[in-house]
Order: C-alpha cells, then sequence, then structure tokens
C-alpha cells in the first residue's frame, strides 16, 4: 500500500473500501487502516463519488437501522481529506463512455468516470472489473493481499 500512495496526490475509492473499513473486516483491514492513515495525514487526498454513499446505506436502510445510517453519516461526511463528488453530467457522460467500452456495471462506471473527472489517478477496489480503465492506476485489495501482505503496491 505504502508504495502505491507514494505515487499518488489524489486517490479514488471504490465503495468495497469503506465496507471493509467501518465493518473492520478482518481480510483487509490491515491494508484499509494503512490507507485511512495515509488518508487522515497532509499529503493524502481521496475522493469518491456519492453513488459509495447509496451503496453504503442500502442494508442500513433495509434493516431500519437509523443508528448506523446516522453513524455513516456522522464518520463519512466529515472524514478529512476526503471529497464526495456528484454526479455530474460530465461524469454522467463520461461514465457511459466507460460503460460502453469496457462493460463495467452502472454504479462502477460512475465511480470510474468520478476518479477520471476528479484527477485522480490511483483508484482502490476490490474489483479487477477497473482494472479495464486504462485511465486509472488500479489497486485491486486481492492483489495486494497476494504480495507480501499489503506492504507492497502494484
Amino acid at each position: 500500500m505504502s508504495r502505491f500512495v507514494a505515487r499518488h496526490s489524489r486517490i479514488a475509492l471504490d465503495t468495497s473500501v469503506f465496507i471493509f473499513q467501518i465493518e473492520e473486516n478482518a481480510k483487509y483491514v490491515g491494508i484499509t487502516n494503512q490507507l485511512f492513515r495515509w488518508l487522515s495525514s497532509a499529503k493524502g487526498e481521496g475522493v469518491t463519488s456519492t453513488i459509495t454513499m447509496v451503496e453504503l446505506l442500502v442494508h442500513p436502510y433495509r434493516e431500519k437501522d437509523d443508528d448506523r445510517v446516522d453513524g455513516f453519516y456522522a464518520l463519512l461526511s466529515t472524514y478529512p481529506n476526503l471529497a464526495w463528488i456528484p454526479t455530474t453530467l460530465e461524469i454522467a457522460d463520461r461514465a457511459a463512455k466507460l460503460r460502453a467500452q469496457h462493460r463495467l456495471k452502472t454504479p462502477d462506471a460512475i465511480q470510474a468516470a468520478t476518479a477520471v473527472a476528479s484527477q485522480a489517478t490511483g483508484f482502490v477496489s476490490n474489483d479487477p472489473a477497473f482494472l479495464r480503465v486504462g485511465d486509472l492506476d488500479v489497486l485491486v485489495l486481492d492483489d495486494l493481499l497476494g504480495s507480501s501482505k499489503g506492504q507492497l503496491g502494484r
């Protein structure tokens, strides 16, 4: 992870990264902790699409867990050095092109288009579909786990 973040001044984060961090997923939390420490530092700058919040809130709303919804908002909307980027017409157009070119699902195309439009050069996810997007240096968490237990970037 340290090599990956050193290559980028701005990194986009996919929804899975937030899920693993919030749920303290045993397999991934060591890596996501490193990423969120970097994001909290003066040199860290992250972006994510507002679609991330949509994806994060589905289960708490389905379970009628208002405390969890409030917790997500409290934590994520105030996280330092993290910009929440709304889907503009420019991003929607770019997402449509990415979806057509790379056969991405709509939420993934919006995430990738948001990253590109926000001038993020790195993208962290656990979905290898993003590797098809040539405009981004993509880090797939499972790939990182396969290389020295999360200490090296791709």
